[in-house]
């Protein structure tokens, strides 16, 4: 399989071109970001750089690739997703509306072939098929990683710098699946191939986006971001025959998505409600414990692509060493993010009063 170094460069030019003017529109249609007491920026923000990225990935996947059912597929939701975000972006919905919409979006894979219908038993290489519950694991898998991208864009270049991590972590992960594998199937060829675009578009707006960032994701990018990421995860792993290749999605996002589960258990210990958001995220502990924001960024970074490194490791160890690499991971990561207080576990949460359209998750 060969990579697609022209469709990744044109993805990477039409974001240098596009970026520039969609900050501009983000100025002309009000989507700004305002600074507040629970962000760290303090300058009004064009928050609409999602959609830069959007229309750098589907057209340079339209002008170089064969447009197949689940590709497809892809852009539809996506394209839903957008929406959303534009939608947010400029005017704001509600927790509720936006979750409905991305649950809309999450169905509309499913009749492109999308879909979880099977995991593995971890003590055996038995395939359990989900039957009537592969329709809900499919929507839960894709909510949950589209939130949690959002929730982690926090700071210049982190929700944009995670997913590139994750995107290229993915590609390699299912090139190692495929190429040693006998027969592979033409959606993890497909994964490959449009995560490694993916990543080219984003790669090229991280030069507006990165500390100091000249636009922001917005909701429209960071949604669009993570709901992709998922949907490439059930492209190229979903079809695994192991334990490991259900686990390894949840290690190449292991930022995004133990954040999210720390803050749900942090708010509901704190018996406060879980869509009021805070500043305990991994973003707010690491400047309060005196970095800087870039170099908060980076160290996130750094978290991520050892995460990364160890979902290909996985790949290569046998199942009691991939057991044993998990523990080992799990334990480090528990105790770091106890240390660093972004469980909640004996310290008081820096909570923040509701107050409608303010009330985002993105930069949270």
């Amino acid at each position: 399989m060969q990579l697609p170094v022209t469709a990744i460069l044109l993805a990477l030019g039409i974001a240098l071109l596009v970026t520039p003017l969609v900050r501009k529109w983000a100025f002309k249609w009000g989507a700004l970001d305002r600074p507040d007491r629970r962000k760290v920026h303090e300058r009004l923000m064009p928050r609409l750089g999602g959609l830069a990225v959007y229309l750098s990935f589907v057209a340079a996947v339209l002008l170089t690739q064969e447009v197949t059912p689940q590709t497809m597929g892809l852009i539809v939701g996506g394209s839903l997703i957008v929406l959303l975000g534009l939608i947010d972006d400029t005017r704001g919905v509600s927790p509720r509306v936006k979750l409905a919409g991305q649950i809309v979006a999450a169905f509309a894979v499913i009749p492109f072939g999308l879909e979880v219908k099977f995991i593995t038993n971890p003590f055996s290489a038995e395939m359990i098929a989900l039957g009537l519950f592969s329709i809900p694991v499919t929507v839960l898998w894709l909510v949950s990683v589209t939130n949690a991208v959002n929730l982690i864009d926090g700071l210049d270049g982190l929700a944009g710098g995670t997913t590139f991590i994750a995107l290229l972590t993915l590609a390699a992960v299912v090139w190692i699946e495929v190429t040693r594998a006998e027969i592979s199937s033409p959606g993890q060829r497909g994964a490959v191939v449009l995560a490694l675009i993916l990543a080219g578009a984003i790669f090229g707006f991280l030069r507006y986006n990165f500390y100091p960032a000249r636009i922001f994701l917005g909701d429209t990018g960071s949604m669009f971001l993570g709901y992709s990421v998922a949907v490439l995860a059930i492209m190229g792993l979903a079809k695994g025959a192991t334990f490991i290749s259900v686990i390894i999605p949840v290690v190449i996002l292991g930022i995004p998505l133990l954040d999210t589960v720390f803050a749900v258990v942090r708010r509901y210990c704190g018996h406060r409600p879980i869509l009021q958001p805070d500043k305990e995220h991994l973003h707010h502990r690491l400047l309060e414990m005196g970095l800087s924001h870039r170099q908060a960024v980076l160290c996130i970074y750094a978290v991520n692509i050892i995460l990364g490194l160890s979902a290909i490791l996985l790949t290569l160890l046998t199942p009691k060493q991939a057991v044993l690499l998990l523990a080992a991971l799990s334990t480090i990561i528990l105790i770091a993010a106890n240390k660093i207080g972004v469980t909640g576990i004996g310290k008081p949460g820096s909570y923040l009063p509701s107050s409608g359209k303010q009330q985002r998750s993105s930069r949270m």
